[in-house]
């Protein structure tokens, strides 16, 4: 589900999707992309990510920051493993696991989750049946 909720981005380089679950239920969800407001376009005319693109953990962990949910004990399912900020965010926010589909260039941020006691786990996408 994470995957097929990913090709919701708008950005060109690289789709990313999110899913948090608590007590076996999706209380959040996000992909990668720009702010509220912003023009849907995520890469410059370089076709370098630009800046202020959220990344998908981030905007299903912000969703949740503002509803009356929490993410405390939940396992956050993505396609792409955490880079070294979000990882920051999902420890901070209380997620207590993380599935991730494939790795990122720069494992650091999965890293810092196993130090900090979040169980990381990597389930490629192959072993899904019909991933598309």
């Amino acid at each position: 589900m994470a995957h097929t909720w990913g090709q919701l981005s708008y950005c060109e380089r690289k789709k990313v999707g999110a899913l948090i679950v608590k007590d076996r239920m999706i209380i959040s969800d996000g992909y990668n992309g720009t702010p509220s407001g912003f023009e849907n376009v995520c890469e410059d005319e370089d076709h370098y990510t630009k800046w202020y693109v959220l990344h998908a953990e981030a905007n299903a962990i912000l969703k949740v920051a503002a509803s009356t949910q929490s993410c405390s004990g939940s396992t956050l399912y993505i396609t792409l493993s955490p880079c070294k900020e979000c990882s920051k965010l999902i420890h901070q926010s209380g997620i207590k696991r993380v599935v991730y589909a494939k790795a990122y260039k720069d494992l650091s941020g999965v890293e810092f989750l196993l130090k900090a006691g979040v169980a990381v786990e990597h389930y490629p996408l192959e072993n899904i049946e019909n991933p598309s």
